[in-house]
């Protein structure tokens, strides 16, 4: 039997227009169409040239006004706000920050460029530019034993890390070649996340392709890069490395110093390459920093060394490092 009950809000039908259409309309608004050439010949090419001037672009899709010097507040807050929403997005809390050369490469590419070098080195012997080359490409190889370590080190710090994305430790690096993109590499290798921090450059560069894609940033300025390499940072270790490592290392060693941030573990892989480096006896001798500054940091040489010291400084300190997952058993030996 057919129902003939009418529906609830048929009576409404004839006093209540149906809802707009969110966008089109059956008469365009007179601002939708410009200004007609029959009405004036020279209205079209006039409207033309008001849509291409600068001043009718909107502000946040300006390139160049948001370039200007007057609007670089702007530009250092947006430069601090898009890492640090997406970052909160990923609920990354708690980082292992990995600084260190960008010119160590993995043991088989330095193998083959000193290889490349010894042969053109062969067929022009009295070369002493191309003799140089060779002798810097030999301590390249020799140094790149430390891509293998930070390699390493990424995995164990991957695998004691919250694959899940709920907050466990995570490496961070900046993003490039060399030592940082092995520490991605190891985390990658154990199917964990990894953030990379890149800075734009005069030059082309690229991110290595370790790096989660989704936690890898592109920085304007220098000042907010290595804020977000402390923010979140539990520890900072250092590969041998150039000025941008020094620059680095140097400047959280400051913060900590002064107490400007919590103290953290500051490691420093390669003792003797560091111990060449940088004399921090001879700057205590010379009264410019005071001896409990040298216990800042401290030296390692291998991954488990680096990863242990810093879980043995937590305990020291009665605030245990805690991951998310169970800890790799080989990292406790």
């Amino acid at each position: 039997m057919p129902n003939h009950r009418k529906h609830p809000y048929a009576r409404y039908a004839a006093q209540i227009p149906r809802p707009a259409h969110p966008e089109a309309r059956n008469e365009p608004l007179p601002w939708q169409r410009p200004k007609p050439a029959a009405e004036d010949p020279l209205a079209p090419a006039r409207v033309q040239r008001i849509l291409q001037s600068p001043s009718y672009r909107e502000a946040d899709r300006d390139g160049d006004f948001l370039n200007r010097a007057e609007t670089r507040g702007i530009r250092l807050q947006i430069d601090y706000l898009k890492p640090q929403v997406l970052l909160e997005e990923e609920g990354i809390r708690e980082t292992i920050v990995v600084f260190g050369s960008t010119r160590i490469p993995e043991p088989a590419a330095a193998q083959a460029r000193v290889d490349t070098l010894r042969a053109a080195l062969e067929a022009a012997p009295a070369d002493s530019a191309l003799r140089r080359r060779f002798g810097t490409a030999e301590r390249l190889l020799a140094k790149s034993r430390y891509y293998e370590v930070a390699r390493e080190f990424g995995r164990l710090v991957g695998a004691a890390g919250d694959h899940g994305g709920g907050g466990g430790l995570v490496v961070m690096t900046g993003g490039g070649p060399g030592i940082m993109e092995a520490a991605n590499r190891g985390a990658h290798d154990v199917g964990a996340k990894s953030i990379g921090l890149n800075i734009n450059l005069p030059h082309e560069q690229y991110p290595n392709p370790y790096v989660t894609p989704e936690l890898c940033f592109k920085f304007h300025y220098f000042a907010l890069r290595k804020l977000h390499f402390l923010l979140r940072a539990r520890a900072l270790v250092a590969f041998p490395g150039g000025f941008g490592t020094f620059d680095e290392l140097f400047e959280a060693l400051t913060l900590v110093q002064t107490r400007e941030i919590k103290p953290m573990p500051i490691v420093l892989v390669g003792e003797e390459y560091w111990r060449r480096a940088v004399n921090i006896d001879f700057l205590v001798e010379e009264g410019v920093i005071e001896a409990e500054d040298r216990e800042l940091f401290w030296y390692a040489e291998t991954a488990h060394e680096i990863w242990d010291g810093i879980r043995y400084w937590y305990a020291a300190s009665g605030e245990p490092l805690v991951v998310a997952r169970s800890e790799p058993e080989a990292a406790s030996g």
